[in-house]
């Protein structure tokens, strides 16, 4: 059976093909150029913002396991020296657990202790200060309420901590 090989079939075949690598990613065309600066008078007449926090920039959680996220990874990066990456180590120093009640911007209202560690009782201290650091996190008006989210910090024995929910 040769049915590639009619005429009608013959002209829909690179259509068909170049259609099939573009939604499978495996297309040979190059990238597409990226976009050329402004001219310089354009540049010098548009007054420079400042650049705004991630949680400005970030696009709406859709629900708070996504809202988590994002103010985890807000979390990391306001606070780069005080983190770390990668698997956390066996044992843990602490474990701190705060709750984060929010304000409709996405600012902290209040920080709650909801597990003190044991021993290295300074981390929920830093975990606290880390918290406050990162905020604002972003709008939370259009989730349901009550505004809070849970973070457990994973503090190491450079009492470096990592969000579990980055883990």
């Amino acid at each position: 059976m040769r049915c590639i090989d009619r005429p009608s079939t013959r002209r829909l075949l690179p259509a068909l093909c170049a259609t099939l690598a573009g939604t499978f990613g495996c297309t040979s065309r190059p990238p597409a150029p990226a976009p050329s600066p402004p001219p310089a008078a354009a540049r010098s007449q548009a007054p420079s913002a400042p650049a705004a926090p991630v949680a400005a920039q970030a696009a709406r959680a859709r629900h708070w396991d996504e809202y988590r996220l994002l103010a985890a990874r807000r979390l990391v990066e306001a606070n780069p020296t005080m983190t770390y990456t990668g698997t956390p180590p066996e044992p843990l120093l602490a474990i701190p657990v705060l709750q984060v009640d929010l304000k409709a911007d996405g600012s902290v209202a209040a920080v709650r202790v909801q597990r003190q560690p044991s021993q290295a009782r300074e981390t929920v201290q830093l975990a606290i200060d880390a918290v406050k650091r990162a905020a604002p996190f972003g709008p939370v008006e259009h989730l349901p309420r009550p505004w809070t989210f849970t973070e457990v910090f994973l503090f190491d024995d450079d009492r470096r901590f990592k969000p579990r929910t980055l883990d």
